[in-house]
């Protein structure tokens, strides 16, 4: 970055150099003025370019971060769909009006209560510490070949996603053991139903008893795949566990489906826990059957889908558009040398992807957006468009900075996502959302390869946490890559800076 400053600076100073020595020799004092304004541009130049190359880590990181994160229960619903007005140009005529979401099932609340925070979070330090655990693993693609009209036939035949598994006196008496005894069959339903909602055992309580359930299910942990860019930061680091996106500042962002993944890296299980529900308000975790969206989606939709593949953009770097082409080729360089390799994802670095100028995008490399299941070979809708397409982010609630505002293109020719191929996905997701209602020691065991997850707004204060998973019955699969410490670093600088990020709530560019 400082040889590039440095670069920049001494080509607009050459120019001055050899203005002034022309102009000393037959021009106007008048014309000196050129020489002084060129000056003045070259200072602020630098300036912005110093600018520019400081936020460049910290955009890609909020970009990141955020992209990763029927209300029913709590009033008014109301109170989260607002209008929505912005400074940026629209290219729609009015700006589209911010709907929360709904969804096919909202099971009731039974208000059961946790613990203090203090109690939940103490872990027991005689413990084995597993922060030194796996790298998440990477993403298993088997998605060349794929007979859509067949898949969508095969994907019908599933079962309701999530299976409901209810706790019972006899059940809770038992504790740790009632996960021993069972481990064969919770595992075997996990690959059957997609997810396992853990209801009502008291066990998963506090940070203790939650490890003492994935350890007596025989899981072994890793990474979050998005460990560097500071999503998460750890709620119990020696235990494994990451606190959920239960930031202040992201909590009337509606968090869309998608999977732990990206197109390089994919968590194999999850398991996300309740410790204290939001003290006013929403905060419903959201489930959805990527077997059952597939399914359900309009096969023209989603032949078109698997053609022409999708991209995601993850980041906005808004350069003035008036920088000079060999300075704008400068920032871009250097943001896709120094910054884009700190983030453990493939992007490629892209200027005006979706329309605006002067605006730089970090770019995933070109995906499917159907995959087979690794295990069981089942086709599933395995992408995050109903998170990250920007026409579903400016019509519900959504407070992520323009910087991490992201889009999906269709990768062969980069163009957004039309509106009505958005509203299918939306439509198709939707249906079989599971909006649960998660209370202290709820645990929702989650196949990664096969449902999707995300979050609804919330109001007060909220504690989840989640603990994610590699393959424990498939070395090859797993790898052999242990803990990268150099993560661990960007992870909490970033983490420090997310809750003074400026939120732009409204802004709109679908």
């Amino acid at each position: 970055a400082s040889s590039a400053r440095r670069g920049c600076f001494g080509c607009v100073n050459a120019l001055v150099v050899s203005s002034r020595r022309r102009e000393r020799k037959n021009a106007p004092r008048e014309k000196f003025l050129v020489a002084i304004l060129l000056r003045i541009t070259a200072i602020a130049l630098h300036q912005q370019l110093i600018t520019i190359m400081k936020f460049a880590t910290l955009t890609l990181a909020a970009a990141v971060s955020a992209s990763f994160i029927s209300v029913q229960g709590f009033a008014p619903v109301s109170s989260f769909a607002r209008p929505s007005s912005s400074a940026l140009k629209s290219t729609i005529e009015a700006p589209p009006e911010r709907v929360a979401p709904g969804a096919g099932w909202e099971p009731e609340w039974e208000d059961r209560e946790g613990l203090p925070v203090d109690e939940f979070l103490k872990s027991d330090e005689s413990r084995p510490d597993l922060s030194g655990m796996w790298e998440c693993p990477l993403t298993r693609w088997d998605s060349e070949g794929i007979d859509v009209v067949k898949a969508q036939r095969e994907a019908k035949k599933v079962p309701h996603c999530p299976l409901e598994l209810r706790a019972t006196p006899a059940m809770n008496a038992q504790g740790i053991d009632y996960f021993s005894k069972n481990q064969k069959k919770i595992r075997a339903d996990l690959l059957k139903y997609g997810a396992i909602w853990l209801r009502g055992f008291d066990l998963m309580k506090d940070v203790n008893g939650f490890r003492d359930m994935h350890e007596a299910l025989g899981m072994d942990p890793c990474l979050d795949p998005l460990h560097s860019s500071g999503l998460r930061k750890f709620a119990s680091e020696r235990d494994a566990l990451y606190e959920e996106v239960n930031k202040p500042s992201l909590r009337g962002h509606y968090i869309g489906l998608h999977c732990e993944s990206t197109a390089k890296r994919t968590a194999a299980y999850a398991a996300f826990v309740c410790f204290q529900r939001a003290t006013e308000g929403g905060g419903r975790f959201i489930v959805a059957d990527g077997a059952a969206i597939l399914a359900e989606i309009d096969t023209k939709v989603l032949q078109k889908l698997y053609d022409r593949k999708i991209r995601i953009s993850v980041s906005n770097l808004d350069i003035p558009p008036a920088l000079p082409g060999f300075l704008k080729e400068g920032i871009k360089g250097a943001v896709d040398k120094a910054v884009a390799p700190k983030f453990d994802m493939d992007l490629e670095m892209i200027y005006e992807s979706d329309g605006k100028p002067g605006r730089l995008q970090a770019v995933e490399c070109a995906e499917s957006p159907i995959n087979r299941h690794p295990v069981t070979g089942l086709p599933v809708w395995f992408n995050n468009a109903h998170n990250h397409a920007r026409k579903l982010r400016d019509r519900r609630p959504c407070g992520v900075p323009e910087v991490g505002m992201t889009e999906v293109f269709y990768a062969d020719t980069m163009e957004p996502l039309t509106l009505e191929d958005c509203n299918e996905i939306k439509r198709a997701s939707e249906k079989h959302i599971t909006a649960l209602p998660m209370e202290p020691g709820d645990v929702l065991l989650v196949d990664n390869y096969r449902a999707l997850h995300g979050r609804d707004v919330f109001n007060g204060d909220r504690f989840h946490a989640v603990s994610w998973f590699t393959w424990d019955d498939n070395e090859e699969w797993r790898g052999d890559e242990k803990r990268i410490v150099e993560k661990n670093s960007m992870n909490k600088a970033i983490n420090s800076m997310m809750d003074w990020l400026p939120k732009d709530f409204e802004s709109n560019q679908s």
